[in-house]
């Protein structure tokens, strides 16, 4: 059975939220969001006695959030028992390890622009950073660490914005999309079909009183495209959320899934690997046996970055999509190590 984590949480623990019109959205959603921080004891007394800390930001995975990963579960650790752990025993320096609510009513965030989901990717650099500065005591450095669509995040917001992060950890985060995501169009076209068009789907599911099983896949088919390529609203499609491919043959619409292409690390690793090459740290991982696939498309990646001379840290470890929170035992101290070692530079 696993070791539950029974330690009580003795550092700083705040919560606070923060209005911007950046997150301004088709959905509907709040432009207010809450903000979960949490310093270390050791980080705490570092502040107080005039010293400052590297900002570590966590990205939550596809239906969860910031205040998720700070909330008790069964037989597990929470991200702040995880980050006193790793600095009490000496393995990881003090962070101000930031979490922040970033759910979607689609299910989730991919944290790029996106009229239907709102400009998560600017709000995080231009929102989000100086409002974490102006509360705290930082070194100016900031890192961004994610498992998934989070890690997805981390990496891509690295590449959008060449010098806002200093550091990125990627766990398991959406790298070759053709092996992840193309398989997948016919089952959710099956799926979507019963309802009518993706936009009578999501209505759908926005006044369903639960969610199937096969909504959750289905859902986060449509929060993509929403993502990766909105169009245009419509009367009949206010949100703009259209299936890269023909409803009636399930044949793949080339100049949509292109667009879709245009937001795969594979692909922008050639364009944009400025802002990866100016990172103090890079750290990228996945399990050997990922259900989405994921290896693939990564170790693809890391071998482009390798020809490309970008400095990074590749981890294949043995185990799938899930339960890999403890990766993060891994990736937070090397987060912190070279956010605190970059000041200055």
């Amino acid at each position: 059975m696993p070791e539950h984590a029974f330690t009580p949480t003795r550092g700083l623990l705040e919560r606070w939220s923060v209005d911007s019109s950046l997150l301004a959205n088709r959905l509907g959603d709040p432009t207010e969001r809450e903000v979960l921080v949490h310093v270390a004891p050791e980080g705490v007394q570092a502040m107080q006695n005039g010293g400052h800390l590297p900002v570590i930001i966590y990205l939550a995975p596809f239906t969860s959030s910031g205040p998720a990963r700070a909330g008790w579960k069964a037989f597990a650790e929470t991200i702040p028992q995880r980050h006193e752990r790793l600095v009490s025993t000496g393995q990881m320096e003090p962070a101000i390890l930031v979490m922040p609510d970033t759910f979607t009513s689609l299910g989730g965030n991919q944290f790029v622009d996106s009229p239907v989901l709102g400009n998560w990717s600017s709000w995080l650099a231009q929102c989000l950073k100086p409002e974490i500065t102006k509360r705290y005591s930082t070194n100016g450095n900031f890192g961004l660490v994610g498992k998934s669509s989070g890690g997805y995040g981390a990496l891509v917001n690295a590449m959008f914005m060449p010098g806002a992060w200093n550091a990125v950890a990627c766990h398991s985060g959406d790298v070759g999309f053709e092996l992840m995501f193309k398989p997948t169009f016919a089952e959710t076209l099956t799926h979507v079909s019963s309802f009518g068009s993706a936009a009578d789907y999501v209505e759908h599911v926005r006044n369903a009183a639960k969610l199937s099983g096969p909504d959750f896949h289905s859902l986060m088919i449509c929060a993509m495209a929403a993502s990766y390529d909105p169009q245009e609203p419509a009367s009949d499609n206010p949100l703009g959320i259209v299936l890269p491919v023909e409803p009636r043959t399930g044949a793949i619409l080339e100049d949509a899934w292109g667009r879709w292409l245009q937001f795969d690390p594979l692909l922008m690793v050639d364009s944009k690997s400025e802002g990866l090459s100016r990172l103090t740290a890079l750290w990228i991982d996945c399990g050997n046996r990922d259900q989405y696939h994921i290896q693939y498309g990564s170790r693809a990646l890391v071998d482009r970055l390798a020809e490309l001379n970008v400095e990074h840290r590749w981890e294949e470890f043995d185990g799938t999509h899930s339960g890999i929170d403890h990766r993060l035992d891994l990736s937070l101290p090397f987060l912190a190590k070279a956010l605190k070692e970059s000041v200055g530079n």
